[in-house]
């Protein structure tokens, strides 16, 4: 995957390879001020066929997932008897046996994001050749 950084860079100022989905949301002056946040970049995250990247605040650090590192990616989806609200997010198991719970942190429940995210994968391995 290329440098996170330089995939950031290269999706504020554009354009993008096809294959990159770029995902971005204004941050709000008044969240940003109570946050501390409001002189930062807007909160992005970047979906390649290598990988993730996604930035929420100077203050956080960079969220990467990179694709040769997983074994396996699951949907996974929750509601609750008490709501009618459903939880998305993406098990990761790593090829070195740690296991994550993926979801995006700018972007949460957002649907179009887990779908980028699980096609970005796909071709990844197709590319790679993998089963």
């Amino acid at each position: 995957m290329t440098d996170p950084r330089t995939v950031l860079w290269q999706a504020r100022k554009g354009p993008v390879p096809q294959d990159w989905r770029v995902f971005t949301k204004k941050r709000g002056k008044l969240s940003g001020f109570f946050h501390g946040t409001s002189d930062d970049p807007d909160p992005l995250l970047v979906i390649t066929t290598g990988g993730s990247v996604e930035y929420l605040s100077e203050a956080k650090p960079l969220v990467i997932v990179v694709f040769e590192d997983l074994a396996n990616v699951k949907l996974r989806v929750s509601t609750t008897d008490s709501s009618s609200s459903v939880s998305t997010w993406l098990d990761l198991r790593y090829r070195n046996g740690d296991k994550t719970r993926w979801t995006s942190a700018g972007f949460t429940n957002n649907l179009e994001v887990i779908q980028a995210f699980i096609e970005a994968y796909g071709a990844h391995k197709a590319l790679r050749g993998y089963a």
